[in-house]
């Protein structure tokens, strides 16, 4: 869509501005949260189901919590907490 001349605007309307606004990092706060919460309740989960043969539930759910942390605070850190190499791009 192209705007006409005068409006003062540099892009569309309620299009974003990147990340230059006081919201810019929230997409990026909830993404890390999503990935922290959907971590520990898919191993959680698959903790508990692998100890119900056992009887041992409680303990198979929160070992796979644990892992599900872990392996979600790694994912969280390959994606947001590496420096970038090639000039930060």
């Amino acid at each position: 869509m192209t705007w006409p001349r005068g409006h003062g605007y540099t892009s569309a309307p309620m299009s974003g501005s990147g990340r230059d606004g006081a919201w810019a990092g929230m997409g990026t706060g909830w993404a890390i949260t999503a990935t922290l919460v959907g971590g520990i309740a898919a191993w959680g989960g698959l903790g508990y189901l692998a100890g119900l043969p056992f009887g041992t539930e409680r303990v198979f759910a929160a070992i796979g919590m644990l892992i599900g942390a872990v392996g979600a605070i790694y994912v969280v850190y390959l994606r947001y907490g590496r420096e970038r190499k090639n000039g930060g791009a």
